[in-house]
């Protein structure tokens, strides 16, 4: 009996090695995933919310008027100097939420966000048309969140 309960619990620690090396899933009953993935398992660390960024340069000025391209490289090189103030790259973002006031900015922001996130890691995401910002000059607002990684942690 016990050697089988230990080949068992072999097995599932296995499962569980293959699990952690493959956190991002995009399942076959599931409509394809362009750009980001259906399932995010966080790898053990510590949670990382930003707040969602938008247009504005450190400086509180905006960037881009009237140009959602500009705009949307703004917030993601916000939400870069975000990441790196804390050892991150986009590689630690396992979700993001975005939010565009026209249906027409999406391949804009698609190309945009394709220069930041990994492909082969990309995080859940969530997309909302919205009606505005607390600006009526911007077009676009991104909020993540990502991991700092448990071997990050220990070696602080």
């Amino acid at each position: 009996m016990r050697p089988l309960k230990a080949l068992v619990l072999c097995g599932l620690f296995a499962a569980a090695a293959a699990w952690a090396q493959e956190p991002r899933i995009s399942p076959a009953a599931l409509p394809p995933a362009h750009g980001y993935s259906h399932i995010v398992v966080a790898p053990p660390g510590q949670l990382v919310v930003i707040s969602g960024q938008v247009a504005l340069d450190a400086k509180g000025n905006l960037v881009g008027a009237d140009d959602f391209e500009k705009q949307c490289v703004q917030v993601h090189e916000n939400i870069k100097a975000a990441l790196a103030s804390l050892g991150l790259t986009f590689k630690d973002v396992i979700r993001t939420d975005n939010y565009i006031t026209d249906r027409k900015y999406l391949p804009l922001l698609r190309r945009v966000r394709s220069n930041y996130l990994p492909a082969e890691q990309a995080p859940a995401s969530t997309l909302l048309v919205v009606g505005g910002f607390f600006r009526p000059d911007l077009l676009v607002e991104v909020s993540v969140e990502a991991v700092i990684p448990e071997k990050q942690l220990a070696a602080d």
